[in-house]
């Protein structure tokens, strides 16, 4: 049972919580109250705010309306006014730009192409809107007008500009990769760079504007004119300024040459210079003496003039290159894209004509040369094919884009150059074989023998051209091997080929021995010529080169070189052969001569003693150019001689066999010795 205090308590407790709740009651009673109070009073505000939009809508709308209508009549007023302005505008064009156009273009162009767009789009007008108007006619005549002089203006600018390049600094544009260390390539400025904007600036408005095409015409056959005499300008600078000592470069490069003491200097291709300058250094080495006639046609004495040519020729083709790259990017700048392969094939075609006409004309000469079996002419072809051959890449990328006629030319040259080059080499084997032995052209010395040295001298011309004149014997094989030949493969052929000339020289020169009456001269002759193509073949390539098929070569002629030195030693046996022991009497001492072994030794002593002085006499005038082989021969025979007199003299020297001993003893040992020392020195 709850005690009445506790009960007392939560009845006060719940009385407490009962009347806070109904204060919370009345209180919520009164905000509810107030809020519908307020709903009410927005109500009405809304409903009087509504009536009012309603009332400026009414007002507002008609006057929106009207002020669009005006707006558009007002838009529809200005474009009528400014197409009038428009139309009138055309009517004025003539009248505007009449003066300017009589004037021409020149020293104003914008302002003259500016013109010329305002009578285009007044003829577009009058065509279009109004073509039976006298005012089409008018803008018509002037647009014609103004198109002639732009393309007068065209033909000015380039006809007043354009000039031929310089020989020097076309020279120092060939030259400019190995001789100037710029890391810049070179560039020819052909037309001031105002003048450039301005021909750039007409080409595009005849092109677009003008539906013309004819200054393309003009162009290149100003530029080509200009090409063709820098080529011929260049050619004439070296016939004018060439010399033996080099190629007339501009100072900048001779300066740079100076400076640059590394670099190698430009090789001249003169074939036929060189080939003197090495028979005067064989000549001073004592590798030849004197020379009979031949009919091969010498290659000393030759006029330089031919090298020259053979220069200017060579870099006129290099200059022709490099002048057709520059041209073709200064046509690039003025032609439209799809008219500059067209247009630069017209341009190129009379210095290519001209060059390929040249290089003909050397092939006719060569042709001519090989008749004459002159082989020293047909060298011009060796270091001109060598040039065209190396040049080809750049050839076949300028001409890139051009007609298949034009791209073949130098193809079509090259195989000519080829063809007659394998040609002068089948002649000049044969005819090193077929020339023939006339007794007038040997040397009477038995010296080496011109064709020899001529035969010598045109291999070692081969040297500087061993792929091209590789090359030209293998593009004149069938086989298939041949079709697809290799360096190595031209290298073979070249080696065969200068073993066939060695070989054919010597059979002719064997033949050719038999001319002398004397077998002693005809051996010396042989050993001379023999020695003197080891020799040559020795000081220079040759032999490296003739080892590719023939490996014995060198031993081969060292023995031929013995042969001839045994044969030529035969021909004092007829002197010795009186003073050897054989057949000799038998002398005891203190017993008194017979007479007859008394005219015996005689007869010995006497007969030494002429074939001694004949012999001597005879070889006195013979020649072995080569010191080393004249002091071998001579001492060798000095010691035979020597040694069997000696003896002879040791053995009979005392005999009474006359009451003359002067008289057949003549010579001391020491004295033939002396004698034949001088042997083959004509000068002694």
């Amino acid at each position: 049972m709850i005690p009445p205090e506790e009960a007392s308590a939560r009845r006060r407790e719940i009385e407490d919580k009962l009347k806070q709740e109904e204060e919370t009651l009345s209180f919520i009673r009164e905000s509810l109250e107030k809020s519908d109070q307020l709903t009410k009073n927005m109500v009405s505000i809304l409903s009087s705010f509504e009536s009012r939009l309603m009332k400026l809508e009414n007002s507002i709308i008609p006057v929106h309306k009207q002020t669009e209508n005006l707006q558009r009549l007002q838009e529809n007023v200005e474009k009528t006014l400014s197409c009038l302005d428009h139309v009138i505008s055309y009517y004025h064009v003539a009248k505007d730009t009449e003066k300017i156009i009589k004037e021409g273009p020149t020293g104003r162009l914008e302002e003259y192409l500016g013109c010329m767009a305002r009578i285009q789009k007044a003829v577009e007008y009058f065509q279009d809107n109004n073509p039976d108007s006298p005012e089409l006619n008018r803008v018509k005549s002037l647009f014609e007008r103004g198109k002639e002089s732009l393309e007068s203006e065209f033909r000015s600018l380039m006809t007043r500009h354009t000039k031929p390049v310089p020989p020097i600094l076309i020279l120092d544009l060939i030259s400019g990769d190995d001789e100037i260390d710029t890391q810049e390539d070179m560039i020819l400025e052909h037309l001031p760079e105002s003048v450039l904007q301005d021909t750039v600036r007409i080409s595009l408005w005849l092109v677009e504007y003008g539906r013309n095409q004819d200054f393309m015409n003009v162009y290149y056959q100003i530029r080509s004119s200009q090409l063709d005499r820098s080529i011929k300008g260049l050619k004439e600078h070296f016939r004018k300024n060439s010399s033996s000592t080099g190629i007339p470069y501009s100072p900048a490069i001779q300066n740079k040459r100076k400076d640059t003491p590394t670099k190698k200097p430009i090789k001249r291709p003169g074939t036929i210079r060189k080939a003197q300058n090495l028979l005067k250094q064989y000549s001073q080495h004592g590798l030849d003496g004197k020379k009979g006639a031949s009919n091969l046609i010498p290659m000393e004495g030759r006029d330089d003039m031919l090298d020259i040519e053979i220069d200017a020729y060579i870099h006129c083709v290099s200059a022709f290159v490099k002048l057709a790259q520059s041209e073709y990017q200064l046509l690039t700048e003025i032609i439209p894209e799809h008219h500059q392969k067209k247009t630069f094939d017209s341009l190129i075609q009379e210095s290519l004509d001209n060059l390929m006409i040249e290089g003909d004309n050397i092939v006719s000469a060569a042709r001519k040369a090989i008749i004459r079996h002159d082989y020293s002419a047909v060298l011009t072809i060796f270091p001109i094919l060598r040039h065209l051959k190396q040049t080809k890449p750049e050839f076949d990328q300028v001409l890139q884009g051009t007609a298949a006629s034009t791209k073949n030319k130098l193809p079509g040259l090259i195989t000519s150059m080829e063809t007659t080059g394998a040609k002068a080499l089948e002649d000049f084997a044969d005819n090193i074989k077929n020339d023939p032995d006339k007794e007038y052209n040997m040397p009477k010395d038995g010296t080496v023998h011109e064709l020899t040295s001529n035969a010598i001298l045109f291999l070692q011309q081969l040297l500087d051209f061993q792929e091209t004149a590789g090359a030209m014997l293998a593009s004149q094989e069938t086989s298939s091997s041949a079709s697809s030949y290799s360096s190595e493969f031209s290298r073979r052929l070249l080696s065969t080929y200068i073993c066939k000339v060695l070989g054919n020289l010597q059979l002719n020169l064997l033949s050719k021995s038999k001319v002398y009456e004397d077998p002693a001269l005809s051996a010396i002759f042989l050993h001379n010529n023999y020695n003197y193509i080891l020799k040559s073949l020795e000081k220079s390539e040759l032999i490296q080169l003739v080892a590719v098929t023939q490996k014995t070569v060198e031993r081969s002629y060292r023995e031929l070189i013995e042969q001839q030195i045994q044969t030529y030693q035969r021909s004092w046996l007829k002197v010795t052969e009186y003073i050897s022991e054989r057949n000799l009497p038998v002398f005891q001492s203190g017993v008194k001569l017979k007479d007859k072994e008394r005219q015996m030794i005689k007869e010995r002593f006497k007969g030494f003693n002429d074939g001694l002085e004949e012999l001597c006499k005879i070889q006195k005038a013979w020649a072995i150019p080569d010191m080393e082989q004249r002091d071998k021969i001579r001492k060798a025979q000095k010691n035979i001689v020597k040694e069997t007199y000696s003896a002879f003299l040791h053995r009979y020297g005392n005999v009474p066999f006359t009451k003359n001993p002067e008289k057949y003893i003549k010579y001391r040992v020491d004295h033939v010795g002396e004698m034949i020392e001088k042997l083959f020195d004509t000068s002694a």
